[in-house]
């Protein structure tokens, strides 16, 4: 139950920050309904949910001085960076084409990995009290 709950959970944070980043962040092509793009979310939030339980831990453990010497500002450079490896993966995916996920750049990735851990944090908090 936690599994389907923490994918869901992600996905639902990924297509909230891809609608409020606008063409900066694109789960699916702009051509697709909402129904279309349900399935392009859901593989998108599953690899964003593989990606962070098996790769965020050992990132973050390495780079743990880098984490304190800033303040956990460094942080936000670690799942911006996880927010890339995620497109990069998901475009590599072996399915018919791509799974059409893009992020502009480094610093729109870091402006949504923002919205996610927010938007994660505020349908994490109702997840639980339900």
């Amino acid at each position: 139950m936690k599994f389907a709950l923490a994918w869901v959970l992600s996905a639902l944070s990924l297509a909230v920050a891809a609608a409020l980043l606008g063409t900066h962040m694109n789960i699916g092509t702009p051509d697709q309904t909402l129904q279309d793009k349900i399935i392009p979310v859901a593989i998108v939030g599953l690899v964003f949910w593989l990606v962070n339980l098996f790769v965020a831990p050992v990132v973050k453990v390495l780079s743990l001085p880098f984490i304190v010497l800033s303040l956990g500002l460094f942080l936000l450079v670690i799942n911006a960076l996880l927010l890339l490896l995620t497109e990069w993966i998901s475009a590599r995916l072996p399915l018919d084409g791509a799974v059409p996920f893009d992020v502009d750049g480094f610093w729109w990735a870091v402006l949504g990995s923002v919205v996610v851990s927010i938007v994660n944090a505020i349908f994490g908090s109702i997840a639980r009290r339900a």
